[in-house]
């Protein structure tokens, strides 16, 4: 079959990036990555890529085909181009380029070391080895299943966003992956840092950033589902009372809406997830406001409960009041 790839170039040495177009025969069964390696060993060498195992397991092959971040040695031609239609195949991104599909994971690593990958077993050391029932890892097995391929980090909405401000990756989202490994070590029952550990990821560029688009989950190629994880992490916090904060005021504020009326309340919203009295953080949202405005979005202060609300405060009183982790 003809295969038809667009990739997109990068040069070090000139910091030009450009796409560039190939043509190929392959088999029907071939896989992107094998296209790839045929480009560079065949068509041009100076193509540069990384890749290793070729069965899906080591992660070094992930890069962005069609827009979005998969294993190369997992996606096969015939079921993204059934028709021959042309393939772009990109660099993962949210991460410097080196050249061409290579880029640096240097950045990805420091995130994940940031939370502390390791266990922090409670002193004294045990003088055997601390055997965990398996009820008690079962939540932890999907997680565990993470190859460390950067697919996540590198679709990561909010990672995006924040590098295009031009913020340094030390003040971004530590992002998707490192947040699942963090879920992996505050639910291990060897573990006695699990508040110190939520403590920390409460603060700024931690569990709260996460806008829920879901892209982490659409694009891990073993189904860790790191946004359920952060998810998780959040109601953990909130049960140790690490609630002091913008992402977990915003939730209280969510919940109390909805309970109250039905629906949310967006005019207090803003209010009540900083506080009245953070001068300073409420500034930063006039600009936005204005433009609402002038575009008539802007919530109405006036806020009806829907009909019927009585229904809806009878689930709130039945199950218990539990903020939302939105």
């Amino acid at each position: 079959m003809q295969v038809n790839l667009n990739v997109r170039r990068f040069d070090p040495d000139t910091n030009k990036s450009w796409h560039q177009e190939y043509s190929l025969d392959m088999p029907h069964y071939a896989v992107v990555l094998d296209a790839l390696i045929q480009v560079r060993e065949e068509v041009d060498q100076t193509l540069a890529l990384r890749c290793s195992c070729r069965s899906a397991i080591c992660g070094s092959c992930t890069m962005r085909i069609n827009g979005h971040a998969k294993l190369a040695c997992k996606i096969k031609v015939v079921d993204v181009a059934p028709k021959g239609e042309t393939i772009t195949v990109e660099p993962l991104g949210n991460m410097p380029l080196v050249k061409d599909l290579v880029v640096d994971m240097q950045p990805f690593w420091d995130k994940v070391m940031a939370v502390q990958p390791w266990l922090q077993p409670a002193p004294p050391e045990p003088e055997r080895e601390y055997i965990v029932p398996n009820d008690a890892m079962l939540n932890l097995a999907g997680v565990m299943d993470c190859i460390m391929c950067g697919a996540c980090v590198s679709d990561c909405t909010v990672l995006e966003a924040e590098l295009k401000m031009g913020k340094p990756y030390e003040e971004t989202f530590l992002a998707p992956a490192a947040l699942a490994k963090a879920f992996r070590f505050v639910g291990d029952p060897r573990d006695a840092a699990a508040k110190e550990r939520l403590k920390h990821l409460s603060e700024s560029h931690g569990i709260w950033d996460c806008t829920r688009c879901m892209e982490c989950v659409e694009v891990c190629p073993k189904g860790v589902a790191p946004m359920d994880r952060i998810l998780s992490l959040r109601e953990k916090a909130m049960e140790l009372g690490f609630t002091d904060n913008h992402g977990a005021r915003h939730s209280k504020a969510f919940a109390d809406s909805v309970e109250h009326s039905g629906w949310l309340n967006e005019f207090s919203l803003l209010q009540k997830s900083f506080g009245l009295l953070n001068i300073r953080e409420l500034l930063r949202f006039i600009p936005g406001g204005i433009r609402m405005a002038l575009r008539r979005k802007t919530p109405s202060p006036i806020h009806k409960p829907i009909p019927k609300i009585e229904n809806l405060k009878k689930i709130f009183r039945r199950f218990g009041k539990k903020e939302s982790t939105n």
